[in-house]
């Protein structure tokens, strides 16, 4: 049987892959993460709302959303990635 043997020396493709691999790690937990808690903070709010039938739950729900949102952007679609801002670099010299 075979086993696999990390390389020695990382590569910077190697690095790269790792990191994005990590990110959507985090990603994929944000949104595993999201649904049980609201759903347990609906049912808090559910079970407490009182007679008046106040509903807050969908305030933490709508906020957090925004924030998943913007996680998913940078991770699926990462806009200012680390190349980007190397290109970006570039051009300012370019220009001088």
């Amino acid at each position: 049987m075979q086993t696999f043997v990390e390389p020695e020396v990382e590569t910077p493709e190697y690095r790269w892959a790792r990191e994005r691999a990590q990110m959507l790690q985090g990603l994929y937990i944000h949104l595993l993460i999201y649904p049980v808690v609201n759903a347990g903070l609906f049912g808090i709010n559910y079970m407490t709302r009182g007679d008046d039938g106040d509903w807050w739950f969908q305030w933490p729900l709508l906020m957090w959303g925004l924030g998943l949102i913007v996680h998913v952007v940078t991770a699926v679609a990462p806009i200012f990635s680390s190349e980007w801002v190397d290109r970006k670099a570039d051009k300012l010299v370019d220009r001088r």
